[in-house]
């Protein structure tokens, strides 16, 4: 029988239910679900480490001449608008496949893509390469998601999507601090071909670690397993239909855009905030680096404790902790913008807040208040309406942020310096209008 991709990346067929008593059940199911949540958490971390390697690469390779800024946010968009496109693709695929073999092959290809990166000096290949990084990289989080909602009920959803989204954090800040570091001792080359080395190696342990569906092992479904609601509508219903509800959701789009404008601010810190210290605030490349590091580590604590926070406090309602955690965002950008040089607690704590800060954003925005409200058959489908949306506003931020950073270029002795004063101001704007909308659907309920 001849080999057909699309087999091979579909999910397996149910196998009858193993006789396996109370106790046995239990440590067969955790035990697999255990490795599958560890799998997702530190595996989608490191697909991080080869997205962000060339944000940290950039002043290196400005000052060589390689690219200038208006390149590097073409550059930045060709990642961005293929991983929006393929957040959606993929987002629907990944409701019908084995995610053990589709999200490994995502991070294995990404890591070649980075060795590539790393040995060419092209802008047409960098355009290229980085273009088919973005659609490979974008293999990771809805298939993580599925992952979330095949092994872990409903009454485990926000803190296990809450602690899965350290994932952001563990890969923010072993880039911010290790490719940094990477780069000023042996070049910028490095900054690409140290995390493509370093992926391949963790895709090897993340294959063995990962799992298809519970019934594909003779495991009953979660819900089952912990006695929580069972969809007793979305069982009967084809995944095609459900999918298509997403698609055609008004909350969903609300959210989507939502999430679009603070991966404008998001992904302005991520991509330029290490350029922006260097450039206006005169820090090396390894002290920029670790300040905006800060903004990974303290992201942590935004991201456990906003599960939590929503849950304990609010009856598991997103919308007003939403808002809190999006008003912290916008003053951090603020005090970011308005420190002088030369105040390096106070860039510290600007980055601390807006960590915190888009740490829970990432939870409520990026992913779990879509879920919320969506058939957990269709989690694929609603991660990836909300991950177009979030990454054409990343796409576009790189794009418009590049050529106002460009647009302000000046030339002194024959030394180049840029200002990043219109760009704050759109990343500002962003993230007033991003923290507003949420607000509109506030009437929305839950779905099982």
């Amino acid at each position: 029988m001849p080999f057909s991709p699309l087999a091979f990346f579909r999910t397996g067929p149910d196998q009858p239910q193993r006789p396996l008593d109370p106790p046995e059940l239990r440590k067969v199911y955790e035990s697999i679900r255990l490795r599958a949540f560890l799998a997702i958490t530190i595996g989608y971390g490191f697909f991080y480490i080869c997205r962000l390697s060339f944000s940290v690469a950039k002043k290196p390779m400005l000052d060589a001449g390689v690219l200038d800024a208006k390149q590097m946010g073409q550059i930045g968009s060709a990642l961005l608008f293929a991983y929006a496109f393929g957040r959606f693709t993929n987002g629907f695929l990944a409701d019908r496949s084995n995610i053990k073999r589709f999200m490994t092959l995502g991070l294995v290809v990404s890591a070649v893509l980075n060795l590539g990166f790393g040995l060419t000096s092209s802008f047409l290949l960098f355009v290229v390469l980085w273009g088919f990084n973005g659609w490979f990289q974008s293999m990771g989080s809805a298939p993580s998601a599925v992952v979330l909602s095949q092994w872990f009920s409903n009454r485990e959803r926000g803190t296990r999507y809450g602690i899965w989204s350290l994932c952001n954090n563990i890969g923010e800040g072993l880039t911010f601090i290790g490719t940094t570091a990477l780069i000023s001792w042996l070049g910028w080359r490095w900054g690409f071909f140290g995390p493509g080395m370093i992926c391949l190696l963790v895709a090897v342990i993340m294959y063995r670690s990962l799992a298809d569906r519970p019934e594909t092992y003779g495991l009953p479904p979660v819900a089952e397993y912990k006695h929580d609601l069972v969809e007793q509508r979305s069982a009967e219903v084809p995944v095609g239909t459900l999918q298509r509800e997403v698609l055609f959701s008004g909350a969903i789009w609300v959210l989507g855009l939502s999430s679009a404008l603070m991966y404008v601010a998001r992904y302005a810190v991520n991509n330029w905030a290490v350029l922006y210290l260097q450039e206006a605030k005169g820090y090396s490349l390894t002290a920029a680096g670790s300040i905006v590091g800060v903004n990974t580590i303290v992201g942590m604590a935004g991201v456990v404790f906003s599960g939590w926070f929503s849950d304990r406090c609010f009856g598991s309602r997103r919308n007003l902790p939403c808002f809190l955690y999006a008003l912290l965002e916008v003053a951090a950008l603020v005090l970011f913008y308005l420190t002088p040089p030369g105040e390096p607690w106070l860039d510290t704590l600007a980055m601390g807040m807006f960590g915190f800060a888009i740490g829970g954003l990432m939870v409520y925005l990026g992913g779990l208040m879509a879920i919320d409200v969506s058939s957990k058959r269709a989690t694929g489908a609603a991660m990836g309406v909300i991950g177009i949306f979030s990454y054409l506003g990343a796409a576009v931020q790189d794009w418009i942020s590049g050529s106002l950073i460009q647009a302000s270029k000046t030339m002194v002795d024959g030394v180049a310096s840029y200002r990043f004063d219109q760009a704050f101001i759109f990343w500002i704007s962003a993230s007033i209008v991003s923290m507003l909308l949420p607000l509109t659907i506030w009437n929305v309920r839950h779905r099982d």
